[in-house]
Parts: structure tokens; C-alpha cells; sequence
């Protein structure tokens, strides 16, 4: 077999690594708030979770791969060198805050590394601003939304609830927290999987191994496939963040907080905006958590998320710099 071909069809299977990480990372968001109000067992939750995360390509399209494969960084530019690199950067990121529990964005950490290694490559020419613009602008939207949406959700649930009595309104939210773990899952599969189906055409196209974007459904279902497998095994440090450090969740607030965020990554998907999930959903329980008194959110433990948000995308292009020579001198 041609050694290029074995080259790229590695590149896929890093990408694919990536993806899984996304799942193992990620996961955190979908089952925290279900884990940490018992509504169901960490083991359940994380297979409820990835059900959800594989099935998601049946309900999205694939905008947010078009943007990240041909709308952010010049496609002319791009070689399996570069793409290495960019993984490689997203990927030493996510274990880095993964080892320490800290829910960043793999989303970020995916278009951070891919960019630096364009940039190391030849210099900021290689990105595309319009592209940029969107995703940068989501960055301090996306957790606005969800909080904003959290704090009008809880309230007008709240009011709805308040004659009930709390046996009953406990009872009614377990339900309804099924409900809203499966739709935020449904939505971070169709947002997060959709990135790396985006970076594996971009290899494709770039090797000339396809002519357009237009996503093949092999390529769709490996990338489900993989982040539905990280899913399973779950990433416990940052379900304790995300579930009890922020803010005390009651079934109710978890309903609340879930359906927040899937609101809000139904509507970027559909945008083909490659919105952060865990930016939306850290929102969306701070909101929640505010709702009933603002000193019910740990805002030291939200200040040091956000600060690790900032911090996603320079290092993980910092990291993929940094392989991208590293590739550059071994390849070559």
C-alpha cells in the first residue's frame, strides 16, 4: 500500500482518537446534572448519554463541518502534516484538562490546535476571519444564553410547581430529566461529532481523495461511533465539577440547566455554528443556581472555568505548533 495512503488513513484514526477523547471529556456535560440528582446511576446515565451522542446524525445535518473543514482555515494550505499537528495540539489539551477536571471546550481546543498549525505552516494568511467570527463572538454568547435561559426556565417552572407538593415535583422532574439528558446529548453528538467529520474531509480533500465537502456517511458514522465510545467510559473529575462544585443541583434545576443547553446547541447547530457544549451548559447551571439566590453559585469555581476557557484555544494551538515542526522535521 502506498505509504501517503497509509499516512492519511493513520491521520483518520487520530482524528478518530480525538473524537474519543471529545466523548470521554464531554461526557461530563451530558451526564453531570443526572448523575450528581440521582436520577440515574453513573453507569446508566453514561449509555443513555452515548445513545443519544451516536443517534444525533439522524436528526443534524452537517453545517457545522462544512465550517469547520472549509470555512475557517484556507483548505489550499492544508496537509496531512497540518492536520496532524492541529489534533495532536486538541488532543494534548483535552487530557491536560481532563487530568485536572476542568470542563473546557474540545470544540475549542479542536479549531486552537488546527489553527496553529496552519499558522506555523505560513504565518496568519491561513485563516479565514469571516469564518473566525462567528465561533469567537459564541465564545462569550453561547454561556450567556445558557444562563439566561437557565434563570428564565427555572423561574418559570418554578412558579408553575408552586402549589405542588415536593414529592411530586421531585417525581414529575426525574421523568422530565430523561427527557432533557437525552435532548442535550442529542445535541452535543450533533454539534461535537460533526467538528472532527469537518477535519477528516479537509484531509480528504486536501490528498484529492474527494472533490468537494459534501460529508461521506462512512466518515459521519465513525465520527458518531467514536464519540458514543468516549462517552461510555465518562470523565468523573469533571462530572464532580460540573454536577456539585458549581452550584447543589435538585432534579428540577437539573431539568432546567439541560434543557437550557439543548436549546441553545439545537439552534447553533442548525446555524453551523461549532458551539462549545460546555460552555452552554456551565451557563446554563450558573443561571440556574442564580435564579434562586445569586450566592447559591460557587462563582470561584466558575471564574477558574472560565479562565481555562480562555486559555483553550491559545494552548492548544501552542501544543499543535509545536508538533506541527515537531512532524515537519520527521516527515520531511
Amino acid at each position: 500500500m502506498d505509504l501517503n495512503l497509509l499516512f492519511i488513513i493513520f491521520i483518520i484514526f487520530v482524528a478518530l482518537c480525538f473524537d474519543f477523547t471529545n466523548g470521554i471529556h464531554d461526557s461530563a456535560n451530558s451526564v453531570a446534572t443526572i448523575v450528581s440528582t440521582r436520577v440515574l446511576s453513573p453507569k446508566k446515565a453514561v449509555v443513555w448519554a452515548a445513545f443519544f451522542n451516536f443517534i444525533a446524525f439522524l436528526v443534524f445535518g452537517t453545517a457545522v463541518a462544512k465550517t469547520i473543514g472549509n470555512g475557517m482555515i484556507d483548505v489550499s494550505i492544508v496537509d496531512p502534516t497540518v492536520i496532524l499537528g492541529g489534533l495532536m495540539g486538541a488532543i494534548g489539551w483535552n487530557l491536560t484538562t481532563w487530568y485536572f477536571g476542568l470542563p473546557t471546550s474540545s470544540s475549542h481546543a479542536l479549531i486552537g490546535g488546527y489553527a496553529g498549525a496552519a499558522i506555523a505552516k505560513v504565518g496568519f494568511s491561513a485563516l479565514i476571519l469571516s469564518g473566525w467570527t462567528k465561533t469567537l463572538i459564541f465564545i462569550v454568547l453561547a454561556p450567556v444564553i445558557g444562563m439566561v435561559l437557565g434563570v428564565i426556565l427555572i423561574t418559570v417552572i418554578t412558579w408553575i410547581v408552586r402549589n405542588k407538593s415536593l414529592s411530586t415535583v421531585n417525581t414529575w422532574s426525574r421523568r422530565l430529566q430523561l427527557l432533557s439528558a437525552a435532548l442535550y446529548s442529542l445535541g452535543h453528538g450533533g454539534n461535537d461529532a460533526q467538528k472532527t467529520m469537518g477535519i477528516i474531509v479537509s484531509l480528504l480533500f486536501s490528498a484529492g481523495l474527494v472533490q468537494n465537502f459534501d460529508i461521506p456517511l462512512w466518515v459521519v458514522l465513525s465520527a458518531h461511533s467514536a464519540i458514543a465510545l468516549g462517552t461510555m467510559l465518562g470523565g468523573w473529575k469533571i462530572v464532580k465539577t460540573m454536577g456539585q462544585k458549581i452550584v447543589k443541583l435538585r432534579p428540577i434545576d437539573g431539568f432546567a440547566a439541560e434543557t437550557a443547553s439543548a436549546a441553545s446547541i439545537f439552534l447553533a447547530t442548525y446555524l453551523g455554528i461549532p458551539v462549545s457544549t460546555t460552555h452552554v451548559i456551565t451557563g446554563a447551571i450558573s443561571g440556574v443556581g442564580a435564579a434562586k439566590r445569586f450566592s447559591a453559585v460557587k462563582w470561584g469555581v466558575t471564574l477558574r472555568i472560565v479562565w481555562a476557557w480562555f486559555l483553550t484555544i491559545p494552548a492548544a494551538g501552542l501544543i499543535a505548533t509545536l508538533s506541527y515542526y515537531l512532524l515537519h522535521v520527521i516527515v520531511k
